[in-house]
């Protein structure tokens, strides 16, 4: 298993932790990972709302909790540590200009395309300083979008791109006809979007890694989505049931105890699709017992909280804390496949013999011939 690069940064383990919000992927997940040899992330999303007095100035409270998590993150560990900030965050240039004056080490941006930027971002590109920038697309020609926007406009370009398929937990990018269609499975979009990558990296002069992420759940899982030619993977809800998760006990036995038809594609407040476990709370939203709520601060800009049937941030706090009476789990199309809380350690060791065993299986037949089969017996 190869170091992944992102420009200067080597992480020894090639997986980045998937930014989860809200308050699921903090500074302890984050930490974890990154003492492991990962990328650890923090997920900015409604972030403020770790903040008592969130509700008198949101806006201000998300820049305070996220820089308070950073710092904590830095204390915890001398990995890498980065941010997931939503493009459709209100205050989405608020939490990059924290992101980079908190010294962290890369930037993670999906949920729509980051094109234009502000210029601390490209100054910070420029300069060749400690900030890397890594956009999410869902398909070669929104990755290429991004790129040639930005070689255009700026003159520099992303540092890596996260790929994110459709088996994803949380608001996904594709479109409900597709999220079951094989034409937009990731094991296609992989090796479209690296092909997309080549011309900006023969005009920049320098490789730009592509992430694989959405339904990599094992190491075997990582090692052929890497053989389609991945530097690296995103995983997200393998982590949820660890120790070092920052979500209450009661959302990790969510995963723990869920089944595979526990899984549903729900229509989120921000129109999105999005994938999380059926629980009480969505099934009385889908028979229309939730009625609209006063919105403190409307922290995503495409949601229209006078229509909505509840506010999501909201309610994905309180699953956070482990009131799920008032709030639903997001989840990857695996979550019923975890099946007790353990370590972070003990998962990425899992998945590092894993991703062995299936490229020892590989090389060993490639390497048989055919008289090393067991011969076909008739009855």
């Amino acid at each position: 298993m190869e170091s992944l690069y992102i420009g200067n940064l080597e992480a020894s383990l090639p997986i980045i932790q998937g930014g989860m919000g809200v308050a699921v992927s903090l500074s302890g997940l984050a930490s974890a990972v990154a003492n492991e040899g990962g990328i650890g992330i923090i997920s900015s999303a409604a972030i403020g709302m770790l903040v008592p007095d969130f509700s008198k100035n949101f806006r201000e409270a998300n820049e305070r909790a996220l820089r308070d998590e950073i710092r904590k993150a830095r204390r915890m560990t001398d990995g890498i540590i980065g941010v997931n900030i939503m493009v459709a965050l209100t205050d989405f240039t608020d939490h990059l200009i924290v992101a980079v004056e908190e010294g962290a080490d890369l930037i993670i941006s999906g949920a729509g395309l980051p094109l234009k930027m502000p210029d601390i971002i490209i100054a910070d590109k420029k300069a060749e300083n400690k900030t890397k920038f890594v956009p999410i697309a869902s398909s070669a020609r929104a990755a290429k979008l991004i790129f040639s926007y930005w070689a255009d406009h700026y003159g520099v370009i992303p540092d890596a791109v996260v790929v994110e398929g459709p088996k994803a937990g949380g608001h996904l990018g594709f479109k409900n006809s597709q999220i079951s269609d094989k034409s937009f499975s990731l094991e296609k979009l992989i090796p479209e979007v690296v092909s997309a990558m080549k011309p900006f990296e023969e005009q920049f002069g320098r490789s730009i890694p592509v992430i694989a992420g959405g339904g990599v759940y094992t190491g075997a899982d990582m090692h052929k989505i890497m053989s389609l030619g991945a530097a690296g993977v995103q995983i997200a809800t393998r982590l949820v049931p660890t120790y070092e998760c920052d979500a209450s006990e009661k959302f990790k036995e969510a995963y723990v105890n869920s089944k595979k038809e526990d899984l549903l594609i729900i229509k989120s407040p921000v129109g999105l699709p999005g994938r999380a476990l059926r629980n009480k709370f969505l099934e009385d939203v889908e028979s229309g017992k939730k009625t609209p709520v006063k919105c403190p601060w409307q922290c995503i800009r495409t949601c229209d909280y006078t229509k909505a049937p509840y506010c999501i941030s909201l309610a994905l706090i309180n699953a956070s804390k482990g009131n799920l009476k008032n709030g639903f789990v997001f989840a990857g199309s695996n979550a019923y496949r975890t099946t007790k809380i353990q370590t972070v350690k003990a998962v990425l060791d899992e998945m590092i013999r894993e991703y062995a065993n299936a490229g020892t299986a590989k090389e060993i037949m490639r390497q048989r011939k055919p008289r090393d089969l067991a011969p076909v017996v008739s009855a």
